[in-house]
């Protein structure tokens, strides 16, 4: 088997919900070793968020915590008790790369600063992704993913004109810090292998929001034109939008930004006598009758499957896309099947559970998917006595003082 570009490499994390488990899962689908801490004075919110697996909820069975949790190891560890010391001393001496994700203040209220933590371990790698960063008037303010979507104006631009703003996901945000945490990090272990160093990272999740609305913001400061909520138009596009064709409830998305791809697709729908109407000649006469123009699409895309609108109008070079059901996603997409995209694991508690694998392939250290995302606390015990090297005593007596909890 060909090495992996993290083995070897060894990380710890302090995190709630998303953003720093996702962030970690990246390291560890390349071969770190992830060792999450977690407790149940304070459990990790996605611990008991459904869907939980054939409805049974419990810590354990959460497809939600599953899903960015996998390679990691699960050390419970009540972080208020202070022999706990003694074991986060330990994980920082192994540690070479430290995750949380808590607002400013909370892990400094357990000694995990930055600079406690450099002393144990000089080298250290500590990366901290609240929401705000750790400056400014707003540092304090907590929250999750779909109050930064407000903050950040995603959904000022997301849903229809006539309505109240539509989130684009309830956790969009916390799909987003993550690739600039790991980057971030990859960054920070080049830049300790060439020096000796290590570092401290301060990532702000509202600003990596913020930086995905670039357009939005360069017209604003040019412009000084603030956008609004459009539903399906596009600026540039006409015809644009998702249409209902054969079926129940199944649509095909088509984009039309040019001419010629205008040419094309009325070559595709056979030419109608409507696309010669003066009202739908040009671009600009497409976009002030828009309305009309998607109601005479939809004729011809009912008549026909999402599936085949999409086939005809790809042929002729004009953008189109079903708009699929997750069942299409996982059962019967082609693409993903080919690249292998879902892996399933063995979870001690649901069984096969599926995940995904990182969406780019590296040909020289690809990715392996190696463990579910762990029971609360199942590796107490393993952690502590083959990773931090304790005896069989030391753990017993950590034991008893409840520190594992």
């Amino acid at each position: 088997m060909k090495k992996q570009v993290f083995e070897g490499l060894k990380a710890v994390g302090f995190m709630q919900a998303g953003v720093g488990p996702f962030t970690l899962r990246v390291l560890g689908n390349h071969g770190a070793t992830v060792v999450r801490v977690e407790s149940m004075k304070h459990i990790d919110n996605l611990r008991v968020t459904a869907p939980y697996r054939d409805n049974i909820p419990g810590i354990n069975r959460s497809g939600y915590f599953s899903f960015p949790n996998n390679d990691k190891y699960s050390l419970a560890l009540d972080l208020t008790n202070p022999r706990s010391a003694e074991v986060v001393k330990k994980l920082i001496t192994w540690a070479d790369v430290v995750v949380e994700n808590f607002s400013p203040g909370a892990v400094a209220k357990w000694g995990l600063t930055y600079e406690n933590l450099k002393e144990i371990n000089p080298s250290i790698i500590m990366i901290s992704m609240s929401l705000m960063g750790q400056t400014g008037p707003h540092r304090l303010m907590a929250g999750y993913g779909p109050l930064l979507q407000g903050l950040s104006g995603f959904v000022h631009l997301t849903g229809w004109p006539d309505r109240t703003p539509a989130l684009v996901d309830r956790s969009y945000p916390d799909m987003i810090s993550p690739r600039f945490g790991a980057i971030a990090l990859i960054a920070a272990l080049d830049y300790r292998r060439r020096t000796g160093k290590g570092q401290y990272i301060d990532l702000a999740q509202y600003e990596d929001a913020v930086h995905f609305l670039a357009p939005t913001i360069l017209d604003y400061r040019v412009n000084r034109r603030i956008q609004g909520r459009a539903g399906n138009k596009d600026p540039n596009a006409a015809p644009h939008g998702a249409y209902r064709c054969k079926g129940d409830d199944r649509w095909c998305v088509i984009a039309v930004f040019t001419d010629s791809e205008w040419e094309s697709f009325c070559k595709v729908i056979g030419n109608p006598k409507w696309t010669k109407d003066p009202k739908f000649s040009t671009f600009l006469a497409r976009k002030q009758n828009e309305g009309r123009l998607n109601e005479l699409i939809e004729k011809w895309t009912v008549q026909h499957t999402a599936e085949k609108v999409m086939t005809l109008m790809q042929k002729a070079s004009v953008k189109a896309g079903v708009v699929q059901t997750i069942d299409d996603v996982m059962e019967r997409d082609p693409q993903l099947k080919h690249r292998k995209y879902f892996w399933k694991l063995k979870h001690p508690e649901m069984g096969k559970t599926i995940y995904t694998r990182p969406n780019y392939l590296l040909s020289k250290t690809p990715s392996k998917l190696r463990m579910a995302a762990p029971c609360f606390g199942e590796h107490n015990e393993y952690v502590c006595r083959e990773f931090l090297g304790m005896s069989e005593a030391e753990y017993d007596a950590l034991v008893v003082e409840n520190v594992f909890t």
